[in-house]
């Protein structure tokens, strides 16, 4: 675990209880632990939900487990798979796909950046799941608390892309922005936003007078 990260916080092993996941509050921040499936790839979202709908298997089992949006790069060393990084990728790419993978895999967790939309959400809300929020740009640091890949399925798509499973150790922070009970940081986020914006207009166009540009 790198020494950025304040060992005091919160650490959770994965996959999360549904009472743990449940009892998540926005803002908690913390570490994780244990296992979780990932990509990053568009084309392996389309599959899962494919497969989930027409009653296939996907190549390792991921029931009630975490799925985080993120890709990874490995290296092969003394027979284990070591990663050279992890980077998470923007959730909201994949909206079309994650409500019907959260609901027929049970997912107690997801995460990645920027949040996700509403049909996800309440999907979410109704199995009991959460969004963990990881911060952009910090691949470095994320990437030290990905401790081994443990397998890949789907090879024939580019490293990145294949749904791989990897165990996590002081993986973090990570920050709750969508609890198990459908509250969204990025909704409170943008109706803060909307609140605010007939002032930032208002103080806009008394600068723009001011300026002689009116």
């Amino acid at each position: 675990m790198s020494d950025l990260v304040s060992p005091d916080l919160p650490r959770l092993t994965l996959p999360l209880s549904r009472k743990i996941a449940r009892s998540l509050k926005i803002g908690d921040t913390v570490l994780l632990d244990g296992e979780v499936a990932m990509t990053a790839g568009f084309s392996t979202h389309q599959r899962m939900a494919a497969a989930l709908e027409e009653g296939r298997g996907l190549p390792f089992p991921m029931n009630g487990t975490a799925f985080f949006h993120m890709g990874s790069s490995c290296r092969q060393e003394d027979g284990r798979w070591v990663p050279n990084y992890v980077n998470p990728t923007t959730s909201t790419r994949f909206d079309a796909f994650m409500p019907t993978i959260i609901r027929k895999l049970g997912l107690s967790a997801t995460g990645g950046k920027g949040g996700m939309g509403l049909a996800s959400v309440e999907a979410m809300r109704e199995v009991g799941c959460v969004y963990f929020s990881m911060p952009g740009g910090a691949s470095p640091l994320l990437s030290r608390g990905a401790a081994e890949r443990l397998e890949t399925g789907w090879d024939d798509l580019i490293e990145q892309f294949r749904l791989s499973r990897f165990r996590l150790h002081g993986f973090g922070p990570v920050t709750v922005a969508i609890d198990a009970h459908g509250n969204s940081l990025f909704d409170d986020l943008q109706q803060a936003a909307s609140l605010r914006m007939p002032q930032i207009l208002q103080e806009l166009e008394q600068a723009r007078k001011r300026s002689g540009l009116a």
